[in-house]
């Protein structure tokens, strides 16, 4: 076994010792286990906020598509900026919305604000079944980085399967807990691996970085427009609105619990404030892309550049240390994920009242959605961009409910936000699988304006068949402010 096997593997197992470290007492209920005491401090909030930025995607995906799409990259670096100018508004509100309520899951507060469980149940189904993909991606990832690094399909494997495991392991002890304890680490080791990558790259290019994009400039100018076929202005402007949306408006039930656990608003306000900075980290991976168009072979797989690179510029042993930062930036978003695909299946789909049956039936549900990730994610690997933006059309869907939730006084009935995220969802998978062609065009974002015009008729609707209709869920009478 090779030096970065060894290194790797060991890596792995740390973070899910880390993780396990994060338990206190056995949680009893689901609330404990999901979002803790609701006093999580800044610092924490932040990490577990951070893992949407350093992902899988993040390190294999934007050096992928730099090294085959150039400047379209740069698409996640601006849906995150716009993220989280909208998140600076949305989360506090969601988090005082979620103490008022008691609200554990992102279908919590569709069940409260248009006090409707047919709706909460529906947005469980329709998060679950749109975060599989965001799972799989993160699974698919990690064992790709593992072959990369090691130069082992086998062992690309086997480390899914381990690390699927541990990661199920600690999740099922710690709850979000652990995952805030592996999210420390994991960051520190992403921005680690990232500036040593970068400093190997920037030794190895002939002048540097500035001497890289003058040679890529004329070398492959293409690479420096948005002319790319796939990958125009239209993909790059219609997939940020979209992962914008998404991602501001919390329509992805992994984030609701980093919020509803945060000490304050203030917190909350404070990281969307400063969290911008993970930008320039994730300005990383996109000149790696670039410059494993100079110096990696040609026919090398888009998603390999990052680690491909990395073994030809940096020692075994530190090629291992940038898979185990890869690793857990797989690892991490996929804990997150089963939390917030678990919890809402058990509390808001199978909606169970005794509290320690709730947990142990959402335990249950975090093994088969890992399961089931995993075996998909041995049999049909897809590529990385295209199950991310998959999961962000699906699950803004939901945006349209959500803002009009997050108002003081909620005006719209759950009939019409239902038949709205409905149509949406139905124009969204005809897209994607019936092979319709609509250029590059994000189809998400079609699906999102027939959702918003169904959405409006059927209000309408409602409305002319009760006149005097009053709001569906008015808010209470003495609001609690945000926190400060």
């Amino acid at each position: 076994m090779s030096t970065t096997m060894v290194i790797t593997t060991a890596g792995i197992v740390l973070v899910a010792l880390v993780g396990l470290s994060g338990r206190r007492p056995p949680s009893r209920e689901l609330g404990e286990w999901t979002v803790g005491n609701r006093r999580f401090s800044t610092a924490t909030t932040w990490f577990l906020q951070a893992g949407e930025s350093f992902t899988t995607f993040s390190f294999l995906g934007l050096a992928g598509m730099a090294f085959s799409a150039g400047v379209a990259a740069c698409f996640a670096l601006c849906y995150l900026a716009i993220n989280l100018v909208l998140q600076y508004f949305t989360a506090p509100r969601m988090r005082q919305l979620g103490l008022r309520g008691g609200y554990v899951t992102q279908a919590d507060f569709f069940v409260d604000r248009y006090r409707s469980p047919l709706l909460g149940r529906v947005v469980a189904v329709v998060g679950a079944v749109f975060l599989l993909p965001y799972l799989q991606l993160q699974i698919t990832g990690l064992g790709l980085i593992v072959q990369l690094a090691t130069g082992s399909s086998a062992g690309g494997r086997l480390s899914m399967v381990l690390a699927t495991v541990l990661t199920v392991g600690f999740v099922l002890w710690s709850g979000i807990r652990g995952i805030a304890r592996v999210a420390y680490l994991k960051d520190a080791l992403m921005i680690f691996g990232l500036v040593a990558l970068l400093i190997g790259v920037a030794v190895t290019v002939h002048g540097g970085i500035g001497g890289l994009f003058a040679t890529v400039r004329d070398t492959h100018p293409q690479l420096l427009t948005l002319n790319q076929e796939g990958y125009d202005a239209t993909f790059f402007f219609t997939a940020v609105l979209i992962s914008g949306i998404g991602g501001g408006l919390g329509t992805m039930a992994h984030l609701w619990p980093p919020v509803l656990a945060a000490r304050s608003g203030r917190a909350l306000r404070s990281n969307a404030i400063w969290l911008p900075l993970y930008q320039i980290a994730l300005g990383i991976p996109v000149i790696i892309g670039f410059a494993g168009v100079l110096l990696v072979r040609k026919g090398t797989a888009p998603n390999g550049v990052a680690l491909t690179l990395a073994g030809q510029t940096l020692p075994g042993w530190l090629v291992g240390v940038i898979a185990v930062a890869a690793a857990s930036a797989a690892m991490v978003p996929s804990a997150a994920i089963l939390v917030g695909i678990s919890s809402m299946l058990s509390r808001n789909l199978v909606a169970i009242r005794s509290p320690r049956t709730q947990l142990r039936v959402n335990h249950l549900c975090v093994v088969v959605a890992a399961g089931l990730a995993l075996a998909l994610g041995l049999a049909r690997p897809g590529l990385l961009s295209n199950l991310l933006l998959l999961t962000y059309g699906g699950l803004t869907q939901l945006a349209p409910a959500i803002a009009m939730g997050l108002a003081r006084t909620v005006r719209l009935h759950a009939a019409a936000a239902l038949a709205g995220i409905l149509a949406g969802v139905a124009v969204l998978v005809w897209l994607t699988f019936g092979g319709v062609d609509v250029g590059t065009v994000d189809t998400g974002l079609i699906a999102l304006v027939v959702n918003i015009a169904v959405t409006t008729v059927a209000e309408i609707a409602v409305r002319l068949r009760r006149p005097a209709a009053t709001p569906v869920a008015p808010a209470p009478s003495t609001p609690a402010p945000v926190s400060s």
